[in-house]
């Protein structure tokens, strides 16, 4: 019996059926051991040794796989084409060292582009060793990401509250969209006319002319900068007839792009299929996985011969011999590393037509687009001819030009059409009529028109895809995590497919470009790409290129372990300040953007608090302004002026109620009498401010509010909105109302109800709370930490110290290095003051007199 291991079950299933009896396909489910998220997985001095670890499932199958092993002849490792692949072979040979099971068996290796029977039986026929350079390029590659992120991540916490991660590849993408956003932002358009004319050739049919010169000179865009410049334009072209002065018609060709590679696919089904690159990756691992296409992880753009032979056949039979090129078209690899360039991303068996596919919408959409661009990478070239007409004014003093782009032969277009971010897409395919030199068309109209410069567009998936792939930045297995990693940790957000940087996202751009510009430099970050290449093709050890990043890595990471907060926000200040501090609509031109709106004479900065970054006055505490970090968020949240709307007067007292914004969002207000402290109510989630009335802000100012008495000891119900949400009070019972409007609608009844299913059915309370995660060992005494579930959100606990998890946090990401830093933060806070009980008056000691006798 041979025993041969794939990634996928799926895999596993289309593989078994090529085999014989004498095979025993098993999967491995991906990566069967990971680097534990935990300070020490690597440790540079120890020569970069790294600690794997196999979680419960991954255990478990190893052992199904080592026990499959002990009673066969040969282990052949059959996974995926590139370094992830040679990667989870090596793995696996480990661990099955490990546990003693490969004596007398022996291992190979094969691989396949395709899993079709031809390809899988004719891999088997040639097995080959691990390829350890790939192997070591692979090791490399995860040592350098881990460093990166376990030495920049706790910077981040300890200077950024509220940051995530950062890591190699992602803050350099994330770098992109916020400088992107920063040209956007700065973008001061400019306005530009054009003057156009219609004219009518001599066999009646009209055309449209542009005007390209006036007076001598060659127009360019800004020639015309106002609406009079326009004008004196106009009345020269009115007052004139033209003349053909010259027709210049030439052939072009367009070739056919080349087949997919994995970037291209990403890009193209985001802009024709609307996907983002997550699921065109995922819809294409199936077809894959099924056998339909070749491997999808791939930077070559060559085919097999029998690729070339099956697209040739069907360009044949199905578009006719004129469309079919003497020769295959064969594409040159752009592949900077041969190893890692494989086949190009195409069907299996071009025989399969899209309309005869059958299965899933996504999958069937895709494979579509990739027979057509595969069949059409074969087919001859679309030919136009391009005509451009030169009119002349009578005088001389106006030239027209006029051009035209006439299809003569379809070509490729037949079947296949590049998306609208691809170059060549502007093809301008209007017919002119027939002209000749000499001719003279007459003006029927001439008309100016007002263009102002537009900023340039925010990245979307595709576009962002093809600018990293420009850089040589990252690799195409790598482009759809970096992608939905940003989303995640909630850096950026997508909005009609474009990203937008969020608040959270353009801080930690801006402490990475201020403390360590070289690490997010596109330049530098290809360069490390480049030596990632050298890596997997022999020609550099991946050891010394390690040693080499992380001397200088380390220095730059200890330079700032002492960096005071005041300094981070300086820096800050200074990088975002353009977005920050805008000057106000209306503001004097030279006044002070930074200027404290409140006070006058202070100064905005940027501070950080325990929900995230907001703006405050320099003269804090006689100065309370506080906004929102973001002006974009500030204006479209809060429209309240700083000194509020007055809504309305309370009919009871007669003084304003005004709707206001705090640092912590907008809330309701009672005008205060001298001396006393003002009647506050927050704006509860689910309700919109710049909807609020009297009517609402009067209910919220009614808080608590008494819905009746007990009718078992007549002590009050109350029913409120606390931190977290609306609940209704009876003594010390709380039990939590499912929507605001039942805070105002509750009656005695439901209310009694409502606290009596409470107490039958307390929850939690008083039970041993939910371990979510347990993280290990604490570094310094050795006890255990845990993540559990408290009953105000999830919690670390070391001992007797319970640390809160930060709001953004996940609990199954949280990591030890974190519980420790949030652990330790815990400790060093002071202890709340508990307020002293009042003291009880001693009562006065009876006399009592003696009876008389």
């Amino acid at each position: 019996m041979k025993v041969v291991v794939v990634e996928s079950p799926a895999k596993a299933k289309t593989i078994n059926k090529y085999l014989g009896k004498d095979f025993k396909v098993l999967a491995s489910y991906g990566h069967i051991r990971d680097l534990p998220s935990k300070d020490g997985s690597v440790r540079p001095d120890e020569d970069f040794a790294m600690s794997w670890e196999a979680d419960a499932k991954s255990t478990k199958r190893i052992r199904e796989i080592a026990d499959a092993v002990k009673g066969s002849e040969q282990l052949i490792l059959a996974t995926d084409p590139d370094r992830e692949g040679e990667a989870i072979s090596w793995h696996l040979l480990e661990a099955l060292k490990n546990r003693r099971v490969l004596k007398d068996v022996g291992v190979s290796r094969v691989v396949f582009n395709a899993i079709t029977k031809s390809a899988v039986t004719e891999a088997m026929k040639n097995p080959r060793d691990i390829d350890q350079e790939l192997v070591d390029a692979y090791l490399a590659r995860r040592a350098l990401d881990y460093l990166v992120g376990f030495s920049l991540s706790p910077v981040l916490w300890r200077k950024l509250p509220g940051s995530r991660s950062a890591g190699r590849v992602q803050s350099v993408a994330l770098r992109l969209i916020c400088e992107r956003e920063r040209e956007i932002e700065m973008f001061k358009p400019e306005e530009y006319w054009q003057v156009m004319a219609d004219l009518k050739a001599s066999d009646g049919s009209s055309f449209e002319a542009r005007l390209v010169e006036l007076n001598g000179e060659k127009l360019k865009k800004f020639s015309l900068a106002n609406k009079a410049d326009a004008d004196a334009a106009l009345e020269a072209v009115r007052r004139n007839g033209f003349t053909v002065d010259a027709v210049e018609a030439k052939p072009v060709k367009r070739n056919p792009p080349p087949p997919f590679i994995t970037s291209t696919l990403q890009q193209d089904a985001s802009r024709r299929l609307g996907f983002s690159a997550k699921r065109t990756m995922q819809a294409a691992q199936k077809l894959y996985e099924d056998g339909k296409i070749t491997y999808m992880r791939t930077d070559g753009v060559q085919m097999a011969e029998e690729a070339y032979q099956g697209s040739r056949e069907v360009i044949r039979s199905s578009y006719g011999g004129k469309y079919l090129p003497e020769k295959a078209r064969r594409y040159s690899s752009k592949a900077k590393n041969a190893q890692e360039a494989h086949e190009a991303i195409r069907p299996t068996d071009f025989r399969l037509h899209p309309d005869e596919f059958r299965g899933d919408a996504d999958l069937g959409k895709l494979y579509g687009l990739i027979w057509r661009r595969a069949v059409a990478s074969q087919m001859e070239a679309a030919r136009f001819e391009r005509t451009t007409v030169d009119i002349t004014s009578a005088d001389k003093t106006a030239g027209l030009r006029a051009t035209g782009s006439v299809l003569m032969f379809d070509g490729f277009l037949t079947l296949y059409q590049e998306g609208r971010d691809e170059p060549g897409d502007d093809e301008d395919n209007s017919r002119l009529p027939k002209l000749t030199q000499g001719d003279t068309p007459e003006l029927l109209e001439a008309k100016s028109s007002q263009h102002f410069t537009e900023p340039p567009p925010r990245f979307s998936e595709a576009s962002l895809v093809k600018r990293l792939e420009e850089l040589s930045i990252g690799r195409p297995s790598t482009y759809a995590s970096i992608l939905s990693v940003l989303q995640e940790r909630e850096y950026v957000r997508l909005d009609k497919k474009r990203f937008i940087p969020e608040d959270k996202g353009r801080l930690v751009t801006g402490f990475l470009e201020s403390f360590f510009h070289r690490y997010v430099e596109y330049d530098f970050t290809a360069d490390l790409e480049e030596k990632l290449d050298l890596v997997s093709d022999g020609q550099l050890k991946w050891k010394d290129f390690l040693q080499n990043f992380w001397k200088d890595f380390q220095a730059a990471i200890g330079s700032i372990s002492d960096l005071r907060v005041s300094e981070v926000l300086d820096a800050l200040n200074e990088v975002l300040g353009p977005y920050v501090f805008r000057p106000a609509e209306g503001a004097e031109e030279g006044a002070n953007p930074r200027a404290c709106p409140n006070c006058g004479d202070g100064l905005l900065s940027l501070k950080l608090g325990r929900h995230g970054a907001f703006v405050g006055c320099s003269n804090y505490p006689e100065c309370k302004f506080t906004r929102a970090f973001s002006v974009d968020a500030e204006e479209s949240q809060n429209p309240i002026n700083p000194d509020g709307n007055v809504l309305g007067q309370d009919p009871e007292t007669g003084r304003d109620v005004s709707l206001k914004s705090g640092r912590f969002g907008p809330y309701v207000e009672l005008e205060p009498e001298d001396g006393e402290k003002p009647k506050r109510g927050s704006i509860p989630k689910g309700w919109n401010a710049e909807e609020l009335n009297l009517e609402k802000a009067l209910m919220l100012l009614s808080l608590p509010r008494e819905v009746g008495k007990h009718p078992e000891d007549g002590e009050p119900i109350l029913a409120n909105i606390g931190r977290y949400g609306p609940y209704v009070q009876h003594l010390k019972t709380y039990a939590n109302l499912p929507s605001v409007d039942e805070v105002f609608e509750i009656g005695l009844n439901r209310a009694v109800s409502v606290i009596a299913d409470k107490l039958a059915n307390p929850g939690r309370r008083g039970n041993a709370p939910k371990v979510l995660k347990d993280l290990g060992a604490h570094p310094k005494d050795g006890d255990p930490i845990q993540v559990l579930e408290g009953r105000y959100g999830p919690y670390v606990k070391h001992g007797k110290t319970n640390a809160t998890l930060p709001k953004d946090s996940k609990p199954e990401e949280v990591t030890l290095e974190q519980a420790v830093e949030l652990i330790a933060a815990k400790a060093k806070s002071p202890p709340k003051k508990k307020k002293a009980p009042a003291k009880k008056k001693a009562p006065a000691k009876k006399t009592t007199k003696a009876k008389s006798e």
